[in-house]
């Protein structure tokens, strides 16, 4: 990307946001408008505050306004902006998975000190379903994989518009069954493959869940959706709360929702809705994470009732101060990096 100037620009503007982000917290408030937001008994932190207010003032088109092949070149774009330096891995390699319409891209990292057969994390990259790839999550990969002690399959299953729904939960389930039959291969321990994602991945991982515990299993042994989409149906409270202003925006899901959805009906199946599940029993345990400032805090935490409410073994973590897309967000001050690093400790201990 450097070729053309966007890796320059983007290592320029890190190095100023991160000059920025080191200052104190009543300076990053007097430089992104002097006083601290507060919604809904929550106020956001002064790092995201000042994250946000330089974005808005970057000059970046918002991807929902562009055509899907420009919007993932500015996502592409974002990304870099973002990444930090690379966590060092054990091992990092391509990895073809066989799918129901071809085969599927994986990425498939190995800690340091990392011995078989380990515990194993598929993981779901977000992007509404249309952006976002492998790259675009390398950095949240290779630092849940570091923390957590666990190798990783990271999966970059077929987008939208090109490949509508159900185009996606296929191929996140087949990649899991494959995790499954492959794990003399990979090193890891069957019965301790747990799935995550941020996201439309977190939706991916709910829907994934759903869809092996009714087909019989083999089942995941733990989910860990970071902010899921979980009802395309309808549009919970927080949606009016953070309408704009705080990264992910309702008009951005409803580009994603227009891509992704064949029409408006497929919102009701629960492929794309876990939230509609008629019957959620027998689910493997849980550890959903929320952000305060973000358009699906509702339907995620609504969610999280719904496994309680059916008996799963679940556990609800809402981050207040936080906005959507923070998993990516882990190189821009340190509270995206404390909230990353306390979801992997989680996920250590469930897989241990």
């Amino acid at each position: 990307m450097s070729s053309n100037g966007i890796g320059l620009r983007a290592r320029f503007e890190r190095g100023a946001g991160n000059l920025m982000l080191a200052l104190p917290a009543p300076l990053q408030r007097l430089l992104s408008g002097g006083r601290a937001i507060r919604i809904d008994g929550q106020e956001l932190a002064s790092e995201i505050q000042l994250t946000l207010f330089l974005l808005a003032r970057s000059g970046h088109p918002s991807f929902e306004t562009l055509p899907v092949p420009e919007a993932r070149r500015e996502t592409a774009r974002t990304a870099e902006t973002f990444a930090g330096p690379q966590i060092p891995m054990a091992q990092v390699e391509p990895v073809s998975i066989p799918g129901p319409a071809g085969d599927i891209p994986a990425r498939f990292y190995v800690p340091a000190g990392s011995s078989p057969p380990a515990p194993l994390l598929v993981f779901y990259h977000g992007g509404g379903w249309v952006l976002c790839g492998l790259d675009s999550h390398d950095e949240a990969c290779r630092l849940l994989a570091q923390e957590a002690g666990v190798r990783l399959l990271s999966v970059d299953y077929r987008l939208a518009p090109e490949h509508p729904f159900p185009a996606a939960p296929e191929d996140a389930l087949a990649a899991f069954r494959w995790a499954v039959a492959e794990s003399d291969r990979l090193g890891v321990d069957p019965d301790r493959i747990a799935l995550a994602g941020d996201s439309a991945g977190g939706n991916l991982t709910c829907v994934v869940s759903q869809l092996a515990l009714r087909e019989g299993g083999p089942l995941p042994a733990f989910q860990m959706p970071f902010y899921p989409v979980t009802d395309l149906s309808k549009k919970h409270p927080s949606y009016q709360l953070f309408s704009d202003g705080f990264f992910l925006t309702e008009k951005q899901m409803d580009w994603y929702r227009g891509h992704y959805l064949p029409n408006d009906a497929a919102g009701f199946d629960p492929m794309a809705s876990p939230l509609l599940a008629e019957d959620c029993s027998g689910l493997p345990p849980a550890h959903i994470i929320t952000a305060g400032f973000d358009p699906l805090r509702d339907e995620g935490e609504a969610y999280a009732r719904k496994l309680e409410k059916a008996g799963v073994e679940v556990e609800l973590r809402r981050h207040p101060h936080l906005i959507h897309g923070f998993a990516n967000m882990i190189s821009l001050g340190s509270v995206c990096r404390e909230a990353m690093r306390e979801a992997a400790g989680v996920l250590r201990r469930a897989l241990a």
